[in-house]
Parts: structure tokens; C-alpha cells; sequence
């Protein structure tokens, strides 16, 4: 298998970024900090990637050690440059510029190994929070020092906002992950509806879905909610990205509880008139 750390698969990681609605939120920071922001969106992509890819999974398991090295490279080599491949210099760059911590890059990988070592299905609550903590609220702490945050303030937010916007995703994404033999719904939630299930498509076939899904539409609204106090409380400039991603996705949330969870489900996309309105109101007033 080829790594999804080539050249390549980092410059499709990147393209990306610049084509999904995660442009949209960063848009409207000054360039040093826009393009920090794309590199790390691209190493999260490139090893997202390697974990939904479908493959023998030590060979997925090797290409994520083999990315791991690759960040571990960039913190050894600091002070001599010369010795970092071509593909990962843009983002040692937005290592030095804003302090990026090691151990969050480290934190996602281990997250996308989660994946890859077992499908998770109805993990119980300690573990899906370890979960959000790794794949989501790592990914917030490395870009609340891209934003220019206070430290302490862009820890509180990568803690409640990116369990909100994870969440939120799990909730949007049941059939897709579904079909890759995922289920994040916690285990204690399906057992309070009533499911003693945990096939994923057996799980999103019965009548008490809905009463599953009802707990976690609870803790993203509440990780909102506090999100939002942190974001009131930070300079308006280092908050305008999280704030329009936060606005974003809450609507995504309101959608899929207008909608419900009852089949046939239709896909909930993002709401262009929101993202619109969000640049307007924190981007550009």
C-alpha cells in the first residue's frame, strides 16, 4: 500500500482544504496563520484518510507509525531544517510559527488508531470521550494556537468545541460510518433506548433510534453552549474562525433534529446561507 503520507496524498489533503467548507472559516485569517491552518487540516485529512481507507489493517496501522515518525522527525530536526523532507516542511513552518504541540499531532494519530486497530460499535461513554478528545479537541488545541488564542482559553475551547462539532458529525455520519461497520452511538445510550443491539445497521434500523441519538444532540448543545462563553470571554480577531464553524455546525445539529432519525434519513449538508451569514457577521463586521 502506498503511504497516505506521500507527496501526493499531502498535496490532495491540501487541495482539499482549500475546496471544503472548512475554507470557508479560514478565509478570512491573515495569511500566516490561513496557511497554518491548511497544513494541519492536511495532516488530519492524510491520516483520516489512512484510517476509513479500506486495506489489511497492519498495513494501515504502518502507515499511520510511518506518519507518526514523520511529526517526530519535524521535532528532532528544528534546528537543522536542511534534514526535513521537501513534503513536510510547510508544515514544521506552522510548527515554529505557532508553537504546535507535538503531543496533539501525536493524539490524533492515536485517535485514527483507534480506528484501524478494531471498528468501533457503541463504544461506552469514557472511551467515545477518549475518542473526541483525540480526533476532535487535538485537532482544536493545534488550531486555537494557529488562531492566536490564549492558551488556556484555546484549551477550554478545542475541549467543548470540538466534542460539539464531533458530535455532531457522528450524528450526521450513522449511515456512512454504518456501512464501514462503525457505531459511535455510546453503548449506555443505546441500552437506556431500549437496544440491546450493537450491529450498526441493526442498531439504525430499530424504532428507538431517536431515543438513542437524544443524549448526544444533549452534550453537543451543551459543549455549544459553553463554547460560546469561552469564544464571548477571547479577543474578537483570535475567535472569528471557531465562531463561524461553531455557527455552522450548529445548524448542521438543528437539521438533523428537525429531520429525525426515523429511515429513510436523508443527508444533511451544510447550510450555505449559514456559512454565508457567518462570514459576514464575524469576518467582515
Amino acid at each position: 500500500m502506498t503511504s497516505a503520507s506521500g507527496p501526493v496524498a499531502q498535496a490532495a489533503a491540501s487541495a482539499s482544504a482549500r475546496g471544503s467548507s472548512f475554507n470557508a472559516a479560514m478565509r478570512i485569517l491573515p495569511r500566516p496563520r490561513r496557511e497554518a491552518m491548511f497544513e494541519i487540516y492536511a495532516f488530519c485529512r492524510a491520516v483520516d484518510d489512512i484510517a476509513d481507507e479500506a486495506g489489511p489493517r497492519p498495513a494501515r496501522e504502518q502507515a499511520l507509525a510511518e506518519w507518526r515518525r514523520d511529526i517526530d522527525s519535524l521535532y528532532a530536526g528544528a534546528a537543522m531544517p536542511h534534514d526535513i523532507p521537501e513534503k513536510l516542511r510547510s508544515l514544521q513552518k506552522a510548527i515554529q510559527a505557532f508553537g504546535l504541540g507535538r503531543e496533539d499531532f501525536h493524539a490524533v494519530i492515536d485517535g485514527m488508531e483507534m480506528d484501524v486497530k478494531a471498528d468501533i460499535r457503541a463504544p461506552d461513554l469514557a472511551t467515545l470521550d477518549l475518542y473526541c478528545d483525540r480526533v476532535a479537541s487535538a485537532v482544536g488545541r493545534l488550531s486555537a494556537r494557529a488562531f492566536g488564542m490564549p492558551e488556556a482559553a484555546g484549551r477550554d475551547l478545542a475541549h467543548h468545541l470540538g466534542r460539539a462539532l464531533q458530535f455532531t458529525n457522528i450524528l450526521r455520519d450513522l449511515d456512512e460510518d454504518a456501512a464501514i461497520g462503525r457505531l459511535y452511538l455510546p453503548r449506555e445510550d443505546l441500552r437506556a433506548a431500549g437496544i440491546g443491539e450493537e450491529e450498526p445497521r441493526a442498531v439504525l434500523a430499530h424504532p428507538a433510534l431517536a431515543q438513542a441519538c437524544a443524549p448526544t444532540i444533549a452534550r453537543a448543545k451543551a459543549h455549544f453552549v459553553e463554547a460560546g462563553r469561552i469564544m464571548a470571554r477571547c479577543p474578537r480577531a483570535s475567535v472569528r474562525a471557531p465562531r463561524i464553524m461553531a455557527d455552522v455546525y450548529r445548524a448542521i445539529l438543528a437539521s438533523l433534529e428537525e429531520r429525525g432519525f426515523a429511515p429513510p434519513r436523508q443527508r444533511i449538508r451544510t447550510p450555505r446561507h449559514c456559512v454565508v451569514l457567518a462570514i459576514l457577521h464575524y469576518g467582515l463586521l
